[in-house]
């Protein structure tokens, strides 16, 4: 049985996918600043509304990881993905974008200026975009990180079809 592309609309994100999420970002009790110059993370990578001092449950975190992923993050790649896609390249998305944030996933290139990895994937070159999720690997201060290129990494060998979810901790 072959595979075939869907239109982004009907995918659903894995319980692997999600699990593979909340590996990479690690659970922190106390909210925290994982990188100089980031913002306030808690649980599994939250970021909106938390302040220092803030603190959490590993159940608590896990409910709203899947609510900000489905609510926030699977919601962005939907709205700005307009070709089908397979359901591997479809988590690999999620997974950058629950990472980059929405605005990043879906900016499109500025007129005159090379394509995007949102018109990448809009023009249906899926060999090219899974290709550029390795770009995002610049943390703060355009400082390359070891732990994103290794988490980029895995992005694309799961959107290119090589890996089927996603572990390890980045």
């Amino acid at each position: 049985m072959s595979e075939k592309r869907s239109v982004v609309g009907v995918l659903v994100l894995a319980a692997s996918t999600l699990v593979g999420i909340a590996v990479h970002e690690g659970y922190r009790e106390e909210a925290y600043v994982p990188v100089k110059g980031d913002v306030a993370t808690i649980g599994f990578g939250t970021t909106a509304g938390v302040k220092m001092g803030d603190k959490t449950t590993p159940e608590r975190s896990l409910v709203r990881l899947l609510d900000e992923i489905e609510g926030v993050y699977a919601a962005g790649v939907r709205r700005c993905v307009t070709v089908p896609l397979y359901q591997y390249e479809y988590e690999a998305y999620v997974s950058l974008a629950y990472n980059i944030g929405v605005g990043a996933f879906c900016r499109k290139a500025l007129p005159g200026k090379p394509p995007n990895l949102i018109d990448l994937i809009n023009a249906e070159r899926y060999a090219e975009a899974c290709a550029r999720i390795e770009a995002f690997k610049y943390g703060p201060g355009k400082k390359v990180l070891a732990g994103l290129v290794k988490r980029r990494a895995e992005e694309r060998a799961l959107c290119e079809g090589r890996r089927k979810g996603m572990k390890g901790a980045a």
